[in-house]
């Protein structure tokens, strides 16, 4: 009986740390599953107006700053962000995987980008234009290597968006802000600094109607010759 008392406890303690796995397992399996395109939408859909940026000076400025040996460089918890306006704009963060130290997006985040290309077809999200930011965390590499790996990935998304799921490429604009603008500033390592972001942008500019071809002017009939 006393054998058999103990194997009965045995099993309900194996019993028990099955389900805790169980449980564990299906938190993180929740956390790890990609966001639905109504889950993007909901983030993206909250346009009110166009934030003032000049893309291609960003860009320049992003590579200057990058490349800059300041002597008073305050350091990655407390070097400014390079476009806080950004901030303002209705934002999806993504968790997509590249291979290390390129743009190769990893298989695992096909259906990610799929999402994100179903999203953007959406009609509440059609009349806009998007902004997809690359960033790295702080690592061992420069900051110039960051901010041209960071722009290498945004091109690669916008590519995928384009080429596969046919999103017009005048609604996309890819920018890498490299290490120049943390998205938690406080863990400049941390791996959300990796992350992908899709800003809702401006709306997409109305096409100027095409002017009708002009009317030839009647001809004007020759004077009867006297006879």
């Amino acid at each position: 009986m006393r054998a058999k008392g103990l194997s009965t406890a045995g099993r309900g303690i194996a019993l028990g740390i099955s389900l805790g796995l169980a449980l564990l397992a299906g938190a993180a399996s929740a956390q790890t599953a990609p966001p639905t395109r109504d889950d993007i939408v909901g983030k993206l859909n909250h346009f009110e107006e166009a934030a003032e940026i000049d893309l291609p000076a960003l860009k320049q400025q992003v590579m200057e700053r990058a490349k800059a040996r300041i002597k008073n460089d305050p350091g990655p918890v407390n070097r400014p962000p390079i476009a806080p306006d950004l901030t303002k704009l209705p934002a999806f963060n993504a968790q997509i995987q590249f291979d290390a130290d390129t743009p190769i997006i990893q298989p695992a985040s096909y259906q990610a980008v799929g999402r994100i290309a179903d999203a953007l077809v959406h009609a509440s999200l059609l009349p806009y234009t998007f902004l997809i930011v690359g960033h790295v965390e702080s690592n061992s590499k420069t900051r110039e290597a960051n901010a041209i790996l960071s722009q290498r990935r945004a091109d690669a998304i916008r590519d995928v968006l384009v080429n596969t799921f046919k999103i017009s490429t005048k609604r996309l604009h890819p920018i890498g802000l490299g290490e120049e603008q943390f998205l938690d500033r406080a863990k400049p390592t941390s791996a959300v600094n990796g992350q992908l972001q899709i800003l809702t942008f401006a709306k997409v500019p109305e096409e100027a109607p095409a002017h009708p071809a002009a009317t030839p002017a009647p001809a004007t009939k020759k004077p009867a010759k006297k006879r």
